[in-house]
């Protein structure tokens, strides 16, 4: 039989489109972390239970924005050296503490910083997105809203911390130094969630560096920076110094990428590649970022620090090694980038 110009062409568009629909399929069910939903996405192993909690609740139908609070209030009450009271304390023996929450419908948004004597500052940011017509509360007039709230504020007394963090400083000071790692602990839970219907949010908490000025706010409370959510493609969040992410507005730039097709793993090394080359720092950053996509897909990459994350899915919780971003070439101006 005779093989026309047309058949050829025929044939070789669907033997395209077919390739393209298994390669589709293949990032559908077997790609690199992918799942099929709810899924859960969270910064550091202590990230666990908060995940844990918040899949149960999509698992039973419950909305993202939902599950995202209640995950971090699990980690808000327990404890936890980096997140909630009890926190490290600023330069003044305060704990001050920074949350941000926001829906991917609609781009909603709240946040609180430098907020004293809360005890669920996740919760205040929620109410400031739902509530009032802004993003962001800051000090005493987020912690007064959260008494107009009704919303639990205690008093706050953290000098002993503050002194016994003085001394972990000094002793961590005498201890040969990792290059690139960030002193002490002043990590973030960054909480990402989709729900079986695709829905998309995601939410942050910290208390920030320890022994910072009273008043530093770093990236966890700024939409764009610490955390950014959008329906249509996916949401990402950091952890790390906050400094390195401001700068940049990491969270926003992750998203972005994947927008542009980028698997959650390749967008977030994209972005810490973009941030290396313009940072003086390089790849000494003491930053991480996850990221989750709209298809349930998610990932994460670490420039300058050892990071861990935990995933949550059908198959139970998974703790997973970020990839790190490897030394940076710089190349001569007018050179090549490959």
């Amino acid at each position: 039989m005779k093989t026309t110009r047309r058949d050829f062409v025929a044939s070789t568009v669907a033997m395209a489109v077919t390739a393209r629909s298994l390669h589709a399929g293949n990032d559908a069910q077997t790609g690199p972390g992918q799942s099929s939903l709810p899924v859960v996405v969270s910064t550091w192993p202590f990230g666990k239970p908060a995940n844990e909690r918040a899949f149960a609740l999509l698992l039973a139908g419950g909305r993202p924005l939902e599950a995202v609070e209640q995950g971090i209030r699990v980690t808000e009450a327990s404890a936890n050296p980096s997140v909630g009271l009890g926190g490290i304390p600023n330069a003044a023996g305060v704990v001050q503490l920074d949350a941000c929450i926001m829906d991917g419908v609609g781009h909603r948004a709240g946040s609180v910083a430098g907020v004293e004597g809360v005890r669920h500052p996740i919760s205040v940011a929620r109410r400031v997105m739902e509530k009032t017509p802004h993003v962001l509360l800051v000090g005493d007039g987020a912690r007064q809203f959260a008494v107009a709230e009704g919303l639990e504020v205690v008093e706050s007394d953290a000098h002993e911390r503050h002194a016994a963090w003085w001394k972990q400083r000094a002793a961590e000071r005498a201890a040969p130094d990792t290059p690139g790692s960030p002193r002490g602990n002043h990590d973030t839970i960054a909480l990402l969630a989709i729900g079986l219907d695709g829905t998309l949010a995601g939410g942050c908490s910290t208390s920030g560096l320890g022994g910072k000025l009273p008043g530093r706010v770093g990236d966890s409370p700024i939409i764009g920076s610490g955390l950014y959510v959008d329906n249509e493609v996916g949401a990402a969040g950091a952890t790390g110094i906050g400094e390195n992410v401001m700068r940049y507005c990491g969270s926003f730039l992750v998203v972005e990428l994947m927008r542009q097709g980028l698997h959650p793993n390749d967008a977030c090394m994209e972005a810490l590649r973009r941030i290396s080359r313009q940072d003086p720092k390089g790849t000494a950053l003491g930053v991480s970022f996850i990221a989750l996509d709209k298809h349930g897909r998610y990932g994460s990459a670490t420039a300058g620090q050892e990071f861990q994350y935990v995933a949550t899915d059908r198959g139970g919780s998974e703790l997973i090694s970020s990839p790190g971003l490897g030394p940076l070439v710089r190349v001569p101006e007018g050179g090549n980038r490959r």
